[in-house]
């Protein structure tokens, strides 16, 4: 039997920017209503997790912060990422599990 965290998908995010983390937790609660977020908060860093499949989008994230924010611009504060990681085109940014198990 595989342990459920195994497909767990999302970012990992340092916390030295406590605004970014919010918008970007509020905007994939938002981009993802259909789904089950888990959210860990271990000071240092901010574990945002689906499973199997997670996205963002740029307008969701702007939404969130309040002000313009390429999908770009979070590569400083994502320190790594679980499952696959992918731009769709440049206004979506997913995370995905391509395993069966």
């Amino acid at each position: 039997m595989t342990d459920a965290r195994h497909r767990l998908v999302g970012p990992v995010v340092r916390g030295f920017d406590p605004d970014i983390v919010d918008a970007l937790r509020t905007a994939i609660e938002k981009d993802n209503p259909d789904r089950t977020i888990v959210v860990e908060d271990r000071s240092g860093y901010v574990r945002i997790h689906a499973e199997r499949y997670l996205r963002v989008t740029r307008a969701s994230l702007e939404e969130a912060a309040g002000h313009p924010l390429p999908l770009p611009s979070l590569e400083p504060a994502i320190s790594g990422f679980a499952g696959r990681m992918r731009y769709a085109a440049d206004d979506e940014l997913v995370w995905y599990l391509e395993r069966e198990d």
